[in-house]
């Protein structure tokens, strides 16, 4: 069966595009208010191993923790696969995750590095918009050589 038609702004190098642009954001660790443009407005989800969280109180909770727990934030796309059915588009994403951790009172903070298997549901965003992302779940977070437990 032939691929229903892309909506318009749904297209395989707009999802790219938010993919590069989501994880210079996570990076950047910007506002909370700047963040909410990449996701939905009613209905998301995100799974992560620490838990799931849904809609924008959920996504407000979960950005809260991890940007006030990790800095010298560097993620990497590694591939992108994405498969657009009319509506939504499903993308395959792995990332490299690299960063630092401090635990009161340790001398020192300790290095994280993972790489990340997730999967993602993208709409376009309003009247044909750039797309947000709808499901965000972490499939396999594997740890590098060397790095500290999350």
């Amino acid at each position: 069966m032939p691929e229903a038609p892309a909506v318009r702004g749904l297209t395989e190098e707009a999802v790219r595009a938010l993919a590069e642009q989501w994880y210079a954001a996570l990076d950047r660790h910007d506002e909370l208010g700047e963040m909410t443009k990449f996701v939905v407005d009613h209905g998301l989800v995100m799974r992560f191993p620490e838990g799931t969280f849904r809609g924008q109180a959920g996504f407000a909770e979960w950005y809260a923790a991890v940007s006030h727990r990790f800095f010298d934030e560097k993620h990497t796309v590694a591939g992108t696969r994405t498969v657009i059915d009319g509506a939504h588009a499903r993308i395959r994403v792995r990332v490299n995750w690299q960063a630092r951790t401090w635990q009161p009172p340790a001398a020192r903070s300790e290095w994280l590095g993972f790489d990340a298997d997730q999967t993602w549901i993208v709409v376009a965003g309003r009247n044909g918009g750039a797309p947000r992302i709808k499901s965000y779940i972490c499939n396999v977070l594997e740890p590098m050589p060397g790095s500290a437990a999350l």
